[in-house]
């Protein structure tokens, strides 16, 4: 359950903290007092978007932090599966909000928005004033129905997915086949001429860089032989070359040497340094013979290079995406040769896919018809705890013209609020407050299911009022018995039934304005109670009367729980 909330910098809430506790804890305060911006910041949590307007003013960034403790088993389990442990039983979740980002972290791990709305569906689930017209759409009424059955459901259901993506992909690669003669001829004499022309060329890998480096040296050969030329005979042995100067050298630094031992090493590198020349020089009239220029060779090189950068600007920038592309194509052209017998593989591939994806969509409307058998029944108990005196219920199922990834089942949900009444689709006949009690009575129902700890209801009364308001109080109590449960609301009826109650006040000072939440004792919730029956003025007869509301609700609560 969520024991402790931390909010600092977020809107009108400067900084605020409170503790929680089990059972029902009902939120009340002013209009305009910020229960919004509380919820809001759980909403946070759960991944919910944020801009730079929901940062307090003059402050740099805003923070949200929610303790849980967690205790059911299979929660504990699940969260394991996400590599998450729980300290002493606790997960801190809290994100900070800053110019254009935010940081996420679960137990003080930095973790991604999606990770921690992972974890947080886990721990709690938020109802909001105005979620229950979703309930309109045949989408979400399918989704809830696999939600009641999920443990035998999802894995039909991810059956049926995998069938559906089989399916498609026969049907894509039969569709891909598709074509009449003239278009298979007109394709393959494209396929043949570009493997052709491609297998003509012959291509060696690595060639192309051979040919550029012997191209560079075809194209600078007159340079080359100049440059040469001049540096055999700045370096050679003729005409004051290098060489013949550093020989003349030798000779004369010998006649010395003879004087002074000290001499021998410096003789020794000039002996040395005329080897090397004499080497260089050598290999340097050898490689000048060998060079051979000719307009014939640079004719076929620069030839060839054209033809291979045709081919890469056609096929692809190296040689091996070339070659690559070519067994691509060859590929592909054996497949329209073989075309009669490609198309009746495909064929049968998409006729067996579509048999396997109709035998898993059954099973999956068989669960499906089951368990809405289960939760029509459920559904309308829990109506007739919410004052739906003569209801009735149904789940309608239809089946789609067309397979999806979600099988083929299309269901409504029909409703008779009055006897003799025929069923009619929810949107026909139900106003906001009733579509708010139906959607209560399925959140109490998945609660228990999905063994979520914590519910937030966000002004469920909104179209209620009288013995429907008592009922809707009646059934909050219930579900606070086996969930904890956080509820804002305007009513007595449900405030009178809280076992921890919280008010939710706006301060101003002087120019700023501020939002707090702080918990209320005995006398401080029956003022609060008084204030929701009494409005602006609080006599001595209103404050009893709370009073009495208070005691009677918690006796009734009592009773209630122990028949239920």
């Amino acid at each position: 359950m969520l024991v402790h909330l931390h909010v600092k910098n977020l809107a009108l809430i400067e900084e605020t903290e409170v503790e929680f506790g089990p059972g029902l804890n009902i939120l009340t305060g002013e209009t305009g007092a910020g229960k919004s911006i509380l919820l809001g910041s759980m909403q946070l949590i759960l991944g919910g978007k944020f801009s730079r307007s929901m940062i307090r003013e003059k402050t740099d960034y805003a923070l949200v932090e929610l303790l849980f403790q967690v205790e059911n088993t299979k929660v504990k389990e699940r969260l394991e599966e996400m590599e998450i442990d729980p300290e002493d039983g606790q997960i801190l979740l809290s994100r900070k909000i800053m110019e254009g980002r935010s940081i996420s972290k679960i137990n003080g791990q930095t973790s991604t928005v999606g990770q921690m709305k992972a974890v947080a569906a886990l721990l709690l689930d938020i109802h909001g004033q105005h979620e229950h017209q979703s309930l309109l759409y045949q989408d979400k009424q399918l989704e809830i129905l696999d939600a009641y059955g999920k443990e035998e459901i999802l894995p039909v259901k991810e059956k049926v997915q995998e069938a559906f993506r089989e399916y498609r992909r026969c049907l894509a690669d039969l569709k891909a086949l598709d074509m009449d003669e003239e278009q298979r001829n007109r394709e393959m004499a494209f396929l043949e001429f570009e493997i052709r022309e491609i297998e003509d060329a012959r291509i060696l890998p690595g060639e192309d860089e051979a040919l550029e480096r012997s191209y560079r040296k075809l194209v600078n050969a007159k340079k080359i032989v100049d440059t040469l030329q001049e540096v055999h005979g700045i370096t050679g042995y003729d005409m004051q070359g290098a060489g013949d100067m550093v020989g003349t050298a030798v000779r004369e630094f010998s006649r010395v040497t003879q004087y002074d031992e000290e001499l021998e090493p410096l003789e020794q590198m000039l002996t040395e340094i005329d080897g090397l020349l004499n080497d260089f020089n050598r290999e340097l009239s050898s490689y000048m013979d060998s060079l051979v220029f000719d307009d014939e060779t640079f004719y076929e090189t620069e030839r060839r290079l054209d033809l291979l950068n045709g081919l890469k600007a056609k096929y692809g920038q190296q040689l091996e995406d070339i070659l690559a592309y070519q067994k691509k194509q060859q590929e592909k052209l054996e497949i329209l040769v073989k075309y009669d017998e490609n198309f009746r593989l495909k064929k049968k591939c998409l006729e067996e896919s579509e048999k396997n994806l109709e035998k898993v969509s059954n099973d999956l409307s068989e669960i499906r018809r089951k368990y809405s058998r289960q939760l029509e029944q459920k559904i309308m108990e829990g109506l007739k705890d919410l004052n739906f005196l003569d209801v009735a219920f149904s789940i309608a199922f239809e089946k789609k013209k067309s397979f999806s990834a979600n099988g083929f089942d299309q269901i409504q949900y029909e409703i008779s609020t009055n006897p003799g009444e025929r069923l009619k689709p929810l949107g026909e006949i139900v106003s906001g407050g009733e579509l708010s009690r139906i959607m209560l009575a399925i959140k109490a129902i998945l609660a228990d299911r999905d063994e979520i700890e914590t519910l937030i209801f966000d002004e469920i009364d909104t179209g209620i009022s009288g013995r429907t308001a008592q009922k809707v109080s009646e059934k909050m109590a219930v579900i606070g018995a086996h969930h904890q449960v956080l509820c804002i609301t305007h009513l007595p009826q449900i405030a009178a039934m809280a076992d921890h109650s919280f008010e939710i006040e706006k301060h101003v000072n002087g120019t700023e304005t501020s939002t707090q939440i702080h918990i209320l004792d005995e006398d401080a919730s029956v003022r609060e109670l008084a204030r929701l029956l009494g409005g602006a003025q609080i006599t001595d007869a209103v404050l009893q009367n709370a009073k009495e509301m208070k005691e009677l609700a918690q006796v009734h609560k009592t009773s209630r729980l122990k028949s239920v």
